[in-house]
């Protein structure tokens, strides 16, 4: 959909099962920025705005380029997904463009009851990790009054990805002539 794109996932920079802590309850902390090797991802992230045209991670191939993107041909996005991408200081001065998806408690729950994770949660994590720890980290984002564009997770996919991409869209527009970076 986007030409010259590519993508980091923060779940590539989890640390190994062994380095993750604990805590009383017996609980595998994986939500919280500890079980994640996050200088490894700014570096990642870094390696690629220095020379995005051979970055080497996941390339996006257009499908239908628009017609609005001529000219793109010099302008480089990267998307970077995760969870706790804006909790970390060392990010926060690498971002053109921040999305958060919201979603009510049930929803989440729900959600996370479908996938499969390698190791499976535990009876209670998330009432008593998931849960707080999306909590925590969204009233910190609130808090700090960072300039977040909240979705509403309970949106179709094809609504939420109209509107990031009519913002991509928007970003790369005011970028065209300037041969520079889009990351979000």
């Amino acid at each position: 959909m986007l030409p010259n794109c590519d993508i980091i996932s923060q779940d590539d920079f989890f640390k190994p099962e062994s380095e993750v802590e604990t805590d009383e309850r017996g609980f595998k902390l994986y939500d919280v920025l500890d079980a994640l090797y996050m200088d490894e991802m700014v570096k990642s992230i870094r390696n690629w705005m220095k020379s995005p045209a051979s970055s080497g991670v996941v390339t996006e191939e257009p499908q239908n380029p628009c017609n609005n993107l001529k000219n793109t041909e010099d302008v480089y996005i990267l998307i970077v997904e995760g969870f706790l991408l804006y909790n970390y200081k060392p990010l926060n001065e690498l971002w053109n463009r921040r999305y958060f998806l919201t979603l009510p408690y049930e929803e989440c729950k729900r959600r996370r009851s479908t996938r499969v994770y390698q190791p499976a949660d535990t009876p209670g994590y998330f009432d008593g990790h998931v849960w707080p720890m999306y909590l925590k980290y969204k009233n910190e984002l609130e808090e700090n009054a960072i300039n977040v564009v909240y979705l509403d997770g309970t949106k179709s996919q094809e609504e939420l990805l109209s509107c990031v991409y009519s913002d991509i869209i928007q970003e790369l527009k005011k970028l065209r002539e300037g041969n520079q970076e889009v990351t979000a």
